[in-house]
């Protein structure tokens, strides 16, 4: 799942979802969907923390990193 982009695993993801919200699906195949969506949630989650943390600083016209303020998104 490594090599899977944030786009793909959360497509997966929403079809899983859209699996398991039917009701339809065996017991054994939901719970395996289940766990597959867990792993794609925790790996979508990594991501979004990842890309987080590169926006926390950025860098301003002077070339020097300020601190982003994500509730005003002010420097």
């Amino acid at each position: 799942m490594s090599q899977q982009s944030f786009a793909a695993a959360m497509t997966d993801l929403e079809e899983i979802v859209r699996k398991l919200e039917q009701g339809d699906v065996p017991l054994e195949e939901a719970i395996d969907l289940y766990k597959k969506g867990m792993e794609l949630s925790q790996f979508c989650h990594e991501k979004l923390s990842n890309a987080e943390q590169q926006l926390i600083s950025i860098v301003g016209e002077d070339g020097e990193k300020q601190p982003f303020s994500a509730n005003t998104g002010e420097m």
